[in-house]
């Protein structure tokens, strides 16, 4: 089965799970590393609309049922090691509910090519328009990026 499909087919067999039990899928992965193959679910926890801390137990519990389930429709022919974990504090932002809920926060943008001689830019979220993305700097100055022009947004991690 192909990688696309087999990701489709994780969300649409987890889903009802999910609901019933006040996660929200984040995202799938299937990926060949090296001569291993992975697959990674990634899973959010939200009450009453209210997001909480994803522990060890909650990837449990969702892993042990994807694993019963998967066993019953044996959909991937290769080997392959099962991951269930949170997003993380550096989570990618790939929706645009997640641009949505991130407002405001301090984010790494990665770009293909350089903007002002940057290819890594750290400012905070303003907001995402149409097939741009709104940063201010620190010292609030905005900075608009083509969409087509980012490779990766994740949240920046600050101690």
């Amino acid at each position: 089965m192909a990688k696309k499909k087999i990701t489709e087919l994780i969300a649409s067999e987890l889903q009802p799970f999910l609901d019933k039990n006040n996660y929200e899928l984040f995202n799938v992965e299937f990926l060949k590393e090296g001569r291993d193959w992975f697959l990674r679910v990634f899973i959010e926890k939200c009450i009453n609309g209210q997001y909480e801390n994803i522990g060890t137990d909650d990837c449990e519990i969702v892993s042990r049922f994807l694993s019963e389930r998967l066993d019953e429709l044996d959909p991937i022919e290769q080997n392959y090691y099962l991951e269930v974990s949170s997003p993380g504090m550096d989570r990618p932002l790939l929706k645009e509910k997640d641009y949505e809920r991130f407002k405001n926060s301090l984010v790494d943008v990665s770009l293909y090519e350089a903007v002002d001689g940057k290819k890594l830019i750290t400012a905070k979220l303003v907001a995402l328009l149409d097939d741009k993305l709104i940063l201010s700097d620190e010292l609030d100055n905005e900075i608009e990026l083509p969409l087509d022009k980012i490779a990766k947004t994740k949240l920046a991690v600050v101690f």
